[in-house]
């Protein structure tokens, strides 16, 4: 506990630096249709009173905003991604390229099976995405697959738990990162 304390007060020091910059800690990749009102937005809550600067769509981009530019800067800057998978997730070419673009650019991606299996995950071709896309999603999800992740199911689980859940593995992977990122200083 006083290790994750000392982590959020040097957080919020840096936040209160950087006010300006406003650089994006965690990036939360979700389909709004089925998470947006329920995950999404209670796990960017949660970390943002915490001070851990998430990035939503619907929380930090503005009328007039370019879609590909905000959301490709954000995840190039992000330190932890969150995918939140659920039962249309695959069928919405954003989070397919979000999530692709986490995993090419070798970000930590901590997933959440909400509602829906792993092996469920697929790409799938309905003719409108390039077949290089096509593969370059399939690939994604089979990292995700791969990756240990949280499960939920919204009909026996309590949002809370998840939320929390989510939000312990967020910060253990930020001090994890910040040790090594020490550690690589005085080497």
């Amino acid at each position: 506990m006083h290790r994750t304390s000392q982590f959020l007060r040097q957080y919020h020091h840096t936040r209160v630096a950087n006010r300006a910059t406003k650089p994006c800690h965690v990036f939360i990749n979700h389909r709004g249709i089925d998470t947006k009102r329920t995950v999404a937005t209670l796990l960017y809550d949660h970390l943002y009173r915490l001070n851990l600067h998430p990035f939503l769509d619907s929380k930090n981009m503005k009328p007039g905003d370019k879609l590909f530019d905000n959301i490709n800067g954000a995840i190039g800057k992000c330190k932890v991604g969150v995918a939140v998978f659920s039962p249309r997730y695959c069928e919405s070419y954003f989070c397919l390229h979000e999530l692709a673009l986490m995993m090419e650019s070798r970000k930590k991606v901590i997933p959440i099976f909400c509602d829906v299996k792993p092996s469920q995950l697929r790409a799938v071709d309905n003719g409108k995405c390039a077949m290089e896309d096509i593969r370059r999603f399939n690939w994604a999800l089979e990292e995700a697959k791969y990756t240990v992740g949280l499960t939920f199911d919204s009909l026996k689980g309590n949002w809370s738990d998840v939320v929390t859940s989510a939000t312990d593995n967020v910060i253990e992977n930020l001090i994890e990162m910040e040790g090594k990122k020490q550690m690589q200083l005085f080497h």
